[in-house]
């Protein structure tokens, strides 16, 4: 089964609209939405969709990484999909990754950048990030984007629980992918990456973090692949 994984915290402005991008492909088991605290119509919007696959979960209103571990732990597919609350999946986007999935672990699609109302900002995020494998390259600049990440369940044998002070949840799932697993990068765009102002992550601008955060960042990412590899073993 395909589990879809959607965090969620007062977006209702573009959650209808995710919604019905992904529950448009058949291949979709569930839709696993945990809320973290909205104060806005979210909740109502979700419980409006009357498709049985949708489950509305209360967040763990921690911030959204450990608002992703929670769905992670919650999912019942063996393959998994994250996804965000104000983005648009295109309609090929579950086929092409369940495809690339029978060879990888983890795989992440291109996607187009685009501003609230859907207009291109960006053709390429890969193009714009200079994405690609590569453990090093990956500590270095992040080219995991999230909400374009598709995992097999094995994955999380490796990932789960996340460490303490990481960053953003699908930095490390893509780390752990990397050094443990198989990822593949998938050139074609298969979603719609909306850029509003108000998104949970930033991962399309430059940082605003100082220097010697993101170093700490790195050196705690570092360790914490380290000491999983000798929990695993």
């Amino acid at each position: 089964m395909i589990s879809v994984c959607l965090a969620t915290c007062n977006g209702e402005r573009f959650v209808a609209e995710q919604i019905a991008s992904i529950l448009q492909s058949p291949r979709v088991g569930e839709l696993v939405v945990s809320d973290d605290g909205s104060v806005d119509r979210t909740r109502d919007i979700v419980l409006g969709f009357k498709d049985p696959r949708v489950r509305l979960l209360d967040g763990p209103h921690a911030g959204v990484v450990r608002n992703f571990e929670f769905l992670l732990t919650q999912a019942r597919g063996d393959r998994i999909f994250l996804a965000d609350q104000d983005d648009v999946w295109l309609p090929e986007k579950v086929e092409v990754m369940t495809a690339a999935l029978d060879s990888a672990d983890l795989v992440v699609s291109d996607c187009v950048v685009v501003d609230g109302a859907l207009a291109v900002m960006q053709p390429s995020f890969f193009a714009a990030r200079a994405s690609g494998p590569g453990l090093l390259r990956n500590l270095t600049k992040n080219s995991f984007l999230g909400c374009c990440i598709a995992i097999d369940r094995r994955l999380l044998a490796r990932a789960l629980p996340f460490p303490s002070g990481i960053p953003m949840h699908d930095w490390w799932l893509g780390l752990v992918a990397q050094q443990f697993g198989r990822v593949a990068f998938i050139a074609k765009p298969l979603m719609l990456y909306r850029r509003h102002g108000a998104n949970a992550s930033s991962t399309s601008e430059r940082s605003a973090t100082g220097l010697w955060t993101r170093l700490r960042w790195r050196a705690r990412l570092v360790r914490a692949l380290l000491l999983r590899a000798l929990r695993v073993g």
